[in-house]
């Protein structure tokens, strides 16, 4: 559900890199095809005075600032879930309370700053259908960055380790 997710697993290879684009093609329609759904569902005010939720950054907050925040979060994300998902040393009860607490930790955390997506078509989809665009390029660069860079710092650091 997150091309950021879908990238990073690519790039370190634990993902086929077949996969990657109708993936995203597939991430990308569905958060279109749920924009869609909130404006039917609630009207033209979604539309016209929320943006349908598009994410965007707070007043002040320049693009660096952005970018930074976004790859910092969703970098976060990422390792998390490189580490309770892809690594057969880790109990099948941990992913679920584990990215979501990383998920959850990271919205609170960009929230006031960039409105928290940590996902390119989080922030895409709502865009395409509100035509709100502000900042778009913080959400299509920051989540990807922070993580493949989460996946490779994985691989490096953590996913060669012994078990205890």
């Amino acid at each position: 559900m997150n091309p950021a997710v879908t990238v990073a697993l690519a790039a370190t290879g634990k993902a086929p890199k077949s996969t990657v684009l109708p993936y995203i093609g597939a991430q990308l329609a569905g958060a279109v095809a749920g924009s869609l759904s909130t404006w039917l569902t609630l009207g033209g005010v979604a539309r016209e005075k929320f943006m349908l939720a598009a994410t965007a950054p707070a007043p002040g907050v320049d693009f660096l600032q952005g970018v930074a925040v976004e790859a910092l979060v969703t970098f976060i994300l990422v390792f998390v879930i490189i580490s309770v998902a892809t690594d057969p040393r880790v109990d099948g009860a941990v992913p679920p309370l584990a990215i979501g607490s990383a998920l959850a930790a990271g919205v609170f955390v960009a929230g006031p700053v960039t409105g928290g997506s940590l996902n390119p078509v989080r922030t895409l989809g709502p865009a395409i259908v509100s035509g709100q665009f502000d900042g778009l390029l913080i959400y299509l660069i920051g989540p990807p960055v922070g993580a493949i860079i989460a996946a490779f710092v994985y691989d490096r650091f953590v996913g060669k380790a012994e078990a205890p």
